[in-house]
């Protein structure tokens, strides 16, 4: 009886690691998109940005930085502008995303807010 009692706390050890996960895997990365077919917002301010796509549909400003996003019936576009180079703010980064919120092509997307704005 001794022995078994002594080999309890040894049998609790062993064996003890929970399996894998099956099935489990982790969402798919987001697409990462070049500049490529950005050229014509990286770089511009708000009125150019303005001339190109239309008034914003929402201006955000917090601290130096300024958001102007825009909309049309496919996608969304997010333009992050801030100030440098001796110049005002200017557009250093783009997001955008389908209406539900699934990934798209920023160049795509700026082509078609173009379309809505009447850009040029």
């Amino acid at each position: 009886m001794l022995a078994t009692l002594a080999a309890l706390p040894l049998a609790a050890c062993g064996g003890t690691t929970p399996p894998p996960a099956v099935g489990f895997q982790p969402p798919p990365a987001r697409p990462s998109y070049g500049p490529v077919g950005l050229e014509r917002v990286m770089g511009k301010d708000a009125a150019q940005l303005t001339a190109l796509f239309g008034h914003a549909d929402a201006d955000v400003s917090e601290g130096t930085g300024r958001k102007l996003q825009f909309q049309s019936a496919i996608c969304v576009l997010d333009a992050y502008l801030y100030p440098g180079g001796g110049k005002g703010a200017v557009v250093t980064h783009v997001d955008a995303r389908q209406t539900d919120g699934s990934p798209i092509d920023r160049a795509s997307c700026v082509a078609a807010i173009a379309r809505r704005g009447g850009g040029k």
